[in-house]
């Protein structure tokens, strides 16, 4: 974990390859962050069910110094994907940010990431089918 960008250095979530101190430290420096990105869920999640999810190695939190994302691995029957379903800070920095999550996401076996968005994150034709889009995935072979 020592190598890398400092973003994959700050990366939390894995079993605890950092201090439970540092992890909840950061978890609470970036909860606000995380907590609006949450208003856009649906109600799928709260935020102690993030917080367990990270705790238990379930998801990944990356904090940034202005950001937060928190991704998942998911394992599909053809394909493990990473995952990301919560953001929220600086564009500019989440930007930047991906660029260590996909590595990683890499080196641990994921063929492709996938990140979740509120509608606002791009413009699609399924509205003309009935479908009321309450979030977007935008998809990248890794």
């Amino acid at each position: 974990m020592e190598t890398g960008s400092e973003h994959e250095r700050r990366r939390y979530g894995d079993g605890g390859c950092e201090l439970m101190a540092a992890w909840a430290q950061e978890f609470e420096r970036v909860r606000p962050l995380i907590e609006a990105a949450l208003e856009y869920s649906d109600g799928t999640h709260t935020i102690d069910d993030v917080r367990e999810f990270i705790a238990t190695g379930r998801a990944q939190l990356w904090p940034g110094k202005t950001a937060v994302v928190v991704t998942e691995i998911v394992h599909y029957p053809q394909r493990k994907t990473c995952n990301g379903w919560l953001a929220a800070g600086d564009n500019a920095e989440l930007a930047e940010m991906y660029k260590s999550i996909e590595a990683w996401a890499k080196a641990a076996g994921c063929k492709r990431a996938t990140i979740i968005g509120r509608r606002g994150w791009a413009k699609t034709y399924l509205a003309d089918y009935g479908y009321t889009p309450k979030w977007v995935t935008f998809s990248k072979d890794i």
